[in-house]
Formats: structure tokens, sequence, C-alpha cells
């Protein structure tokens, strides 16, 4: 009755509420199999051996808390997540692995130092069909940051990486890295906690040669091109975290395990 009141005065569509009780309780029935006391059954699978796999969604700086406030989300797709919104204790998690992709890309507005614009911005975008996928909208395009990387790492506490899309890099002469911001004619690693100043910076790059010819086929880290390697290091050395998977297709045989022992214990 109260809603209805609301809506009367807002000119909105009044609710019927035992037409909309019927059909909430259709929803419940279906979903009462999954209800449970997720903290109780996660310990208990834990205690008996079994592994756990939690899947985050979103990016690391949409962060309610450590993102880039105001362009973030209402909750914490950090690793730190996982615990918060499971009870699960963080010494309990023993692998955090972060993903990546070779390039970057942004949805929407908000800050973006290595963004590019153009025909280069046109040429990622098309290589790596970066457009919505409900809206068809441009996601907006750049060199890999390795700065904001960086920091994800360390609040992720990533203990390794997969980097996506290695493919989509085919075929440029060269390859940008963002390794520095320059904030008012002062240069910096660190993003700055502002994102009034982020929306500042200027990205400073670091180039590498690039590699050309179909990647796809290659089933080992050694069958790549010799300079894609070497761009895959560089990610390594500056994130200061070990890469652990490479994705170079779209589908399951194009991604390469590259230390197995960094994504299962006993492995």
């Amino acid at each position: 009755a109260y809603k209805n009141r609301l809506l009367t005065l807002l000119g909105g569509e009044l609710i019927d509420f035992d037409q909309l009780f019927e059909e909430y309780c259709t929803y419940a029935s279906q979903l009462k199999p999954y209800v449970a006391d997720v903290e109780r059954d996660l310990n208990a699978a834990i205690r008996s051996g079994e592994t756990v796999l939690f899947e985050g969604a979103q990016g690391a700086l949409l962060d309610l808390d450590q993102g880039t406030y105001p362009y973030v989300t209402s909750s914490h797709p950090i690793s730190a997540g996982a615990c918060i919104g499971t009870g699960l204790s963080p010494n309990r998690v023993d692998n955090v692995l972060g993903v990546c992709v070779a390039y970057a890309t942004r949805v929407g507005s908000g800050p973006f130092p290595s963004e590019v614009c153009g025909e280069l911005a046109e040429r990622i975008r098309k290589a790596g069909n970066e457009y919505g996928t409900t809206t068809g909208r441009p996601r907006r395009c750049g060199w890999i940051d390795l700065v904001a990387l960086r920091q994800a790492c360390r609040m992720n506490g990533f203990t390794s990486l997969a980097v996506t899309r290695l493919d989509v890099l085919s075929g440029f002469d060269e390859v940008g890295l963002c390794s520095s911001y320059d904030v008012g004619g002062a240069r910096t690693d660190w993003m700055p906690s502002d994102s009034n100043e982020l929306e500042k910076v200027k990205a400073v790059y670091e180039t590498m040669p690039g590699w050309h010819g179909d990647i796809s086929a290659c089933r080992s880290i050694a069958e790549l091109p010799e300079t894609a390697r070497s761009f895959i290091a560089r990610i390594e050395e500056f994130a200061e975290t070990p890469v652990s998977i490479v994705s170079i297709g779209a589908n399951r045989e194009q991604t390469i395990i590259a230390r197995p022992e960094l994504l299962w214990k006993g492995t």
C-alpha cells in the first residue's frame, strides 16, 4: 500500500500484491534447493580436503573502496570480496589468479590514462571485437597500463597472472606499455588515489618490437615469437607477478598453460 501511494504520486503503474507474490513464490521454489549456510558448507568442504573455486567478475578498479570512485560498482570484485561475501577466512585462500588483457579497454566514462584514439584505437577495437555485447557500443581502447596492473596485483595478492588476447596485438611493428604517469611534470609509477587527479595524468610509454603472423596455433610459450615472449616477460617484471597462462585465441585449446605449478597445489 505504501509503495502504491508513492507510485500514484509519481504517476507510475500500481502493483498488484497478490499477483506479484504468486509470481515470486514460483521463483522461490526454484531457488530453494540452492539456498544454504554458505559459510558452514564452504568451511566443511575445505576441512574435508575438497577444492573450492571462486570466480570473480568485473575489474579490480571497479571496487567500491579501492577503485576509481565514483566510476565503480556497488560491491567488491577484488579477491578480498570472496571472503567478505562468503564468510571464508582469508588464510584459507591458496591461490589468486589475476586475469588481464594484453591491451586495455574501458566501458563508459572514467579515467583511462593509456587510452589511444583514432586509427590505432579502431585497429585494436576491430581486432579484439571490442564492442558491447548487448548495446554494440564501441569500447574505449588503449595500450596495457602496467601501473594500474601492478596496483591490481598488489591489492588482490595475485599469485600469478593470465594474460589474454595476446593474438589481438599481432601485426603491430611496435607495441606500447604504459610504465609511468606524468603528473604535472613529475614522473610517478603509482596511481593517484583521487580519480580526479588520475583524469589529469598523462601516460608515459615504453615501446617494444611487435610480432607478426597468426600465433593462434602456438601451444607453448617457446612457440611464441621472441618479441611476444619479451612482451610477456616485461609484464611479469613490472607487475612483480609471474604469468601462468597466456591466451592466444577464443577457443579452449588456444590457452597456453605456461606454469601449471602456480595454479594447482602439488603439481
